[in-house]
């Protein structure tokens, strides 16, 4: 049983609890969620549990449905899009703000976050290199000190770890994604926003050739927890990814 602290919130520790399974895909994407469900497995009440999914309803994590309860808020093709093409505005700003104001002592901690990586053969280190992946972006959009901005990113981050986590198998990028943190870290402790935003630019176009590489290894046809049947395939002559949601059984007819 998960102890909890007396110090703090239990809404607020819930939430933290249950936001990391959403991140880390121990909560699937589409999965239902069920207050009694979340209520036993915690050992506490329904009250703070439904705190807890409120805020994460407002965060946009989970959605509720009526008579239903709540789902995983689904990760489709055109978010992950989304998602890029909004890291590839706001992160390439907050590394040339960091490069340009960023304190000293937040630059040097960039420096030791980004010589970190992981064995793709482990799913543990790779979940444990995700994590570290995740606080070396937020340290980058911290170092901005633009609190609104690094705010924004860190919700993006999150999103973006989500996708991650999809992965059915780690594969062999721990040195290149190495590297390129150690190359983004080197430019702003240099204070060249030019180079650091070149280096953004250049490590979310690759990580989005690898997410995408990822989403077509597994494309398919699956179903979510609300029945509805969910298609995923190249349909555009350009390569674009498409998507639509139908209902299960009328596609069954």
């Amino acid at each position: 049983m998960r102890r909890f602290k007396a110090n703090e919130s239990l809404a607020s520790q819930l939430y933290e609890a249950i936001k990391n399974e959403i991140i880390t895909c121990a909560l699937e994407p589409g999965q239902q969620i069920a207050q009694p469900k979340l209520a036993e497995k915690y050992q506490v009440g329904i009250t703070p549990i439904r705190e807890a999914l409120q805020r994460l309803t407002q965060e946009g994590l989970i959605q509720p449905i009526a008579r239903f309860g709540y789902v995983v808020t689904p990760i489709s093709l055109s978010d992950v899009t989304a998602m890029y093409e909004l890291r590839s505005v706001l992160e390439a700003a907050a590394a040339r703000l960091a490069a340009l104001r960023g304190p000293q002592e937040q630059l040097d901690r960039i420096a030791e976050l980004a010589d970190t990586k992981y064995a793709f053969t482990d799913r543990e280190s790779y979940s444990s290199f995700l994590t570290h992946n995740r606080e070396f972006h937020r340290s980058v959009a911290a170092a901005s000190s633009n609190p609104k901005l690094a705010d924004f990113l860190s919700k993006l981050f999150d999103e973006m770890t989500r996708v991650f986590h999809l992965r059915p198998e780690p594969v062999d990028d721990s040195e290149q994604m190495r590297a390129e943190h150690k190359a983004l870290a080197g430019a702003l402790c240099k204070r060249d926003p030019d180079e650091a935003e070149r280096i953004v630019l250049e490590q979310i176009a690759s990580s989005q050739k690898r997410v995408l590489a990822t989403l077509i290894s597994i494309a398919g046809v699956g179903t979510n927890a609300l029945g509805q049947m969910v298609h995923l395939g190249l349909s555009s002559p350009d390569g674009l990814w498409s998507e639509k949601v139908s209902d299960a059984a009328r596609l069954a007819d």
